[in-house]
């Protein structure tokens, strides 16, 4: 009986590293601070057509309201219940979305706040996006209800009860981070009131979630609430499906809390990857892409099979990450990377859909700045330009043409072998994906200009960066592969694109 227990448990946490994602998409999409209603319409509209897996949505639970600064984009991250409404809408707007999604095969990845309450300065009243009542000060939750007993402070060993040293575990997990209240989820109660929450996201038809701050949280404590965890809602996923679970652990090295603490319960974010890959695109501290041959766990990153990559995300395009390569600055070199990313098969690949902010400094940073809204700051609709462009300040990565066909790309070449590697010992690289598709990148001040072995069956391709297949013909270059697979490549370091990607569906 307890070896069968043991490998019901064992089968669980394996499932919970499949993403679920249906025919044969590989792929999700941060729409970061998106409302449900334009949500669900992009996933009808383009994400299902254009063959995106998946949609991380920011935290659904009723949240704190702050007017000073003026609804930053925080506040999602500091929950007062476990209510399912926010400005991105109520729980109906939520249902709908989530069945709209499914119903195309687009899944929904929820960003699942159970670390913490709001900050211990968040006051009394009812300033919330419910307009529920909640009392920071006493730490009174009523609505789920959690009280004083169910927070960590006892067990905070520094006196201002925040975390003060991070290389001290129990502070990591015990104490206040940046002032919130920390739950303490060693207590069976809290455990069950958590999972009551994420089981009715389930119901809904959630396929999984990203688990915020998993660093501050013990693995233990978070073992026993994925274990109470319901299977997927069978009318989207096969029966026994595990929800997905995707933890958000910022390993960097030169702390005692690792990343493989948590590689047991779920995949894990590896911010290794970005910030790596961030250097090695500006070719700092003399790093080169010739050097990426061994890209993953060569690097010395987690599993591939336990990883989630990004280049960049909601957190570290904001913070002091000088490193990571951002959507508002250096454009070509964003480009390549996420393609880089969505071409080698490392991981299970996130892209981020971002809004601009203004330079509006308060205390010293612009970075707090919230949604595009409205005066009395309900956040405004994504508006979609004729040219598919979004407008009124969303930025809509995953709408670019050159991202979005190399999302295709990863669907193209499924599980093909990672092959056909050539580099020029500097910043020109080529590689492929068995006989399915060939990425080229120039990244060096001069021309790449060579014969390749692309693997593919020859006959003239269409490059999905500078265009795309459309019927029989391609909107941009074209390259012929010859019968023994090999192809010639001219790439300027001038190209407003200098990379090059054909995959065996761009086939004319």
């Amino acid at each position: 009986m307890k070896l069968l227990i043991l490998v019901t448990l064992l089968g669980l946490s394996s499932a919970q590293f499949s993403p679920n994602m249906k025919d044969g998409r590989t792929s999700l999409v941060h729409l970061f601070e998106w409302r449900w209603a334009d949500i669900a319409a992009e996933c009808e509209r383009y994400l299902a057509p254009n063959g995106f897996g998946g949609v991380q949505i920011s935290p659904p639970s009723e949240s704190i309201v702050v007017t000073n600064p003026f609804h930053p984009w925080w506040q999602r991250y500091q929950p007062i219940s476990y209510n399912l409404c926010s400005r991105s809408g109520n729980e109906n707007d939520l249902r709908d979305m989530i069945t709209r999604c499914n119903n195309v095969g687009v899944n929904i990845y929820v960003d699942a706040v159970i670390n913490h309450m709001c900050g211990s300065g968040g006051g009394a009243g009812t300033h919330s996006s419910c307009g529920t009542y909640f009392n920071a000060n006493t730490k009174e939750f009523p609505s789920i209800p959690f009280t004083g007993w169910d927070f960590n402070d006892a067990k905070c060993n520094t006196g201002s009860g925040e975390i003060e040293n991070y290389h001290d575990i129990n502070q990591v997990r015990n104490c206040r981070l940046v002032g919130l209240l920390d739950l303490a989820l060693e207590k069976d109660y809290v455990r069950g009131k958590v999972a009551d929450y994420m089981n009715a996201l389930i119901n809904m038809g959630v396929a999984g979630f990203r688990v915020d701050a998993c660093k501050h949280m013990w693995p233990g404590d978070l073992s026993a609430v994925y274990g109470r965890l319901n299977n997927l809602n069978t009318k989207w996923f096969s029966g026994g499906s595990r929800p997905f679970i995707f933890q958000e652990v910022i390993d960097l090295g030169g702390e005692p809390i690792t990343a493989a603490e948590y590689t047991g319960l779920g995949r894990v974010t590896e911010f290794k990857y970005g910030a790596k890959l961030g250097t090695v695109m500006r070719k700092w501290n003399g790093e080169k892409l010739s050097y990426l041959k061994n890209w993953g766990e060569g690097w010395g990153m987690m599993a591939s099979d336990k990883a989630l990559v990004f280049v960049d995300n909601h957190d570290n395009q904001r913070g002091p990450w000088k490193i990571i390569i951002k959507h508002l600055f250096l454009l070509r070199l964003y480009k390549m990377a996420v393609a880089l990313m969505l071409a080698h098969p490392y991981g299970v690949t996130r892209v981020m859909s971002s809004f601009r902010w203004d330079r509006n400094i308060v205390n010293g940073s612009e970075r707090w700045m919230g949604p595009p809204s409205y005066g009395d700051g309900s956040t405004k609709p994504v508006p979609i330009n004729a040219d598919s462009t979004c407008g009124d300040g969303w930025v809509c990565e995953h709408r670019w043409r050159q991202i979005r066909n190399m999302v295709i790309f990863r669907n193209v070449v499924g599980g093909a072998v990672f092959a056909n590697w050539w580099d020029n010992g500097s910043n020109q690289i080529a590689f492929g994906r068995g006989n399915r598709g060939f990425i080229v990148i120039n990244n060096d001040d001069w021309t790449l200009d060579a014969t390749l072995a692309t693997g593919l069956p020859g006959g003239t391709y269409c490059d999905v960066i500078s265009g795309q297949k459309e019927g029989g013909s391609c909107t941009g270059k074209q390259v012929t592969v010859g019968s023994d697979g090999k192809a010639y490549f001219k790439i300027s370091n001038s190209e407003e694109d200098p990379f090059f990607a054909i995959h065996a569906d761009s086939k004319l």
